[in-house]
């Protein structure tokens, strides 16, 4: 086997590892706040306290909202999906067997990306649950949650989200208003265009495997910060001693919950 391998190459593949990557691979990163191409192993999110307007009499100065300002830090780990190719040879002309190495290799570090959100998630949601345990998901727990952002003056922009097991979504689907085209219109039905992610009372709701069973996590993208500081890459070296090629797709990324006002465990009963 020649121990070579064509830079054209490299470059190729690295390229379809980050499209599929970007693509498929992770299912949370774009729903938060990110921070990208960090120096070091630390990155910190601003926090920005809520102002109050107030008035002024003629002539006289303005009072300072007097804002508190401080900040949240998330830590950066390396993390790696390496893979022993005894026939690179054969990738560089099966189109279809390099995509299929390169999706392996960016799902694995998609799945890493969930797992480091949704791990901050966990870590730092707000002590106050929306508890629902003794059954599934109704209409009565979106209303909480409706109301549980609205009172915390969690804005309601496009960014509420709702990540859930995947046996949580499907119980979705036994909600009337969620799944009927009388309330939602066919073009919005959760089967029309495959079920990746739906609106419903404002909430973008989504199914994830790095939600366990039991306990999914409602939040705004603002109120969770991920760092990168190396995004998806690829390095391909020949190791002579396994006569075989090693691939390395690798990234260095770090989550933290910036605001735990907008973040909450909704709690079912899978």
């Amino acid at each position: 086997m020649a121990n070579t391998i064509n830079n054209a190459f490299i470059t190729q593949f690295e390229s379809e590892v980050h499209l599929a990557y970007q693509r498929m691979g992770s299912k949370l990163r774009n729903t938060v706040r990110q921070a990208n191409n960090v120096n070091g192993s630390t990155v910190k999110f601003q926090i920005i306290g809520k102002g109050a307007a107030n008035t002024k009499a003629r002539g006289a100065d303005v009072t300072a909202m007097e804002v508190a300002h401080s900040n949240v830090t998330a830590t950066l780990t390396d993390h790696y999906a390496p893979e022993y190719i005894d026939k690179l040879d054969e990738l560089k002309i099966n189109i279809d067997e390099r995509q299929a190495v390169a999706q392996s290799a960016a799902y694995a570090l998609g799945r890493k990306t969930d797992d480091l959100i949704t791990t901050a998630l966990d870590a730092g949601a707000n002590s106050t649950a929306i508890n629902d345990t003794a059954g599934a998901l109704v209409k009565a727990d979106f209303l909480t949650m409706f109301e549980t952002l609205g009172t915390a003056d969690i804005p309601e922009d496009g960014k509420r989200f709702l990540a859930l097991s995947p046996a949580a979504y499907a119980d979705l689907f036994n909600i009337t208003e969620f799944a009927s085209s009388d309330f939602v219109g066919d073009q919005n039905l959760p089967f029309a265009g495959g079920a990746s992610m739906k609106e419903f009372m404002g909430i973008k709701c989504f199914a994830t495997s790095s939600v366990a069973g039991g306990k999914n996590f409602l939040y705004h993208s603002s109120a969770i910060g991920l760092g990168v500081g190396s995004d998806v890459q690829t390095e391909v070296n020949y190791v002579a001693e396994k006569v075989a090629h090693l691939v390395t797709a690798h990234m260095s990324m770090g989550a933290v919950v910036i605001d735990d006002d907008g973040v909450y465990e909704v709690l079912d009963n899978n």
